[in-house]
């Protein structure tokens, strides 16, 4: 056995020996044919670049061309729009210039004929105004004849009057309605005088009657236009002139307002105080300027002076105020009934509550009753009915005496 494995072992190192000379030549060959390979792959790359490169070239050089080509038939083309171009712009200038001049032409003949036109019709219309004005000097020499014959008017007491009072009935019927206002109206019984305008007030006295303000138109003219003069000549005037024209005045003034007084101002027929018109803005201005005066009227006269201006603001305020107390004296009216229908409603409250009181008993008695019918119906279960017909004539009696019992109810209630 010694021998057989001695044999196995020099056996196996023999081919173990053969084997690795075997791996060996053939690692050997290997090695050379990679070699051989790389060095044909390294020949085989190195041709290729060189080819590829050479390729590369040849495209690059390619492009180059193109672009040049490319360039050149560009800048061939835009010399050619170039010119087109400055051909086609100086044609339309040309045009342009000729048509501009055209337009100058016509723009030049329109403007000397509209130049014309218009200098023909301000040349006629500034006849027409010269006629205008030649035709308003007479006009202004008639109106300087009319103010004459105004300032005549104005001289005369009677038609001045007239002309106040046709102003203060055209500024009443304006803001007034015919039942708000009387003309010539009689205040005092039994008098001659008549009030130019009286104004119906709200609030009735105890004759169903309405309370009157008068109203009555004064125009002192003459002294007026006398203080006017005054003050245009004052630097030539002494103080003492001066002040007697302003007495006379305030003292016509305070004549006008003492007639006014005494004809007119009737109480509780009138309120205890009147108005004094005055028709122009000046008047009335010259008595409010008049330290004093306007507070005398008022004090010593009880008279209020308006102008056309104030008039309707004042008699606006003065109805207002007439409206209030009206309503005052209503309200007082009207709270009394509201006392008497509390007392009535009180009474009602104590109505409600007794008729409450027998609701509840009758709903009581009701509920009695429906308690022992439903007793008497479940001791009537076994009982035989009776025809309608014999029900109907045994229990007549008893039905018609249950209504006169609900009737008697009723009426209770």
């Amino acid at each position: 056995f010694s021998k057989q494995l001695g044999e196995l072992v020099k056996s196996f190192d023999e081919k173990t020996k053969s084997l690795q000379e075997q791996l060996e030549k053939s690692a050997k060959d290997n090695r050379t044919e990679q070699a051989n390979s790389l060095k044909s792959f390294e020949e085989s790359f190195t041709q290729n670049v060189k080819e590829f490169n050479n390729l590369q070239k040849q495209k690059f050089d390619d492009l180059l061309n193109k672009q040049e080509q490319i360039k050149k038939d560009t800048e061939d083309r835009l010399k050619e729009i170039r010119e087109t171009v400055e051909s086609k712009l100086k044609t339309l200038q040309e045009d342009n210039n000729r048509k501009l001049e055209e337009m100058r032409k016509v723009v030049d003949e329109k403007l000397q004929e509209s130049v014309e036109k218009r200098f023909n019709e301000s040349f006629k219309l500034i006849s027409e105004r010269l006629e205008l004005v030649h035709k308003g000097l007479g006009e202004m020499q008639s109106l300087a004849s009319g103010v004459g014959d105004l300032k005549k008017v104005l001289t005369n007491v009677k038609t001045r009057g007239n002309l106040g009072e046709i102003q203060l009935g055209a500024i009443l019927e304006q803001i007034l309605s015919p039942e708000q206002y009387e003309q010539n109206a009689t205040v005092k019984k039994g008098s001659q005088e008549r009030v130019e305008y009286v104004i119906k007030l709200p609030g009735k006295d105890n004759d169903n009657k309405s309370l009157l303000l008068p109203i009555d138109s004064k125009f002192p003219n003459e002294d007026y236009q006398r203080l006017l003069e005054v003050y245009d000549n004052i630097a030539n005037l002494t103080p003492e002139a001066v002040k007697l024209a302003t007495n006379q005045f305030e003292n016509s003034v305070k004549k006008n307002a003492r007639d006014i007084k005494d004809k007119y101002i009737n109480p509780p027929v009138t309120t205890d105080f009147a108005i004094m018109f005055v028709p122009t803005e000046g008047l009335y201005a010259e008595i409010l300027r008049r330290t004093g005066l306007f507070e005398v009227l008022q004090r010593d006269f009880k008279i209020t002076v308006v102008g056309p201006t104030n008039l309707v603001a004042f008699l606006s305020s003065l109805q207002m105020g007439f409206k209030t107390l009206a309503i005052e004296k209503r309200s007082s009216e009207v709270w009394e009934i509201l006392s008497a229908v509390k007392t009535s409603f009180g009474k009602f409250g104590e109505v409600l509550a007794k008729t409450r009181k027998k609701l509840n008993e009758a709903a009581n008695v009701i509920e009695d009753a429906e308690k022992k019918s439903k007793t008497i119906e479940r001791k009537l279960r076994t009982v035989q009915e009776l025809p309608q017909e014999e029900a109907n004539a045994l229990l007549g009696e008893a039905i018609e005496v249950e209504q006169d019992n609900e009737q008697t109810d009723n009426d209770d209630i």
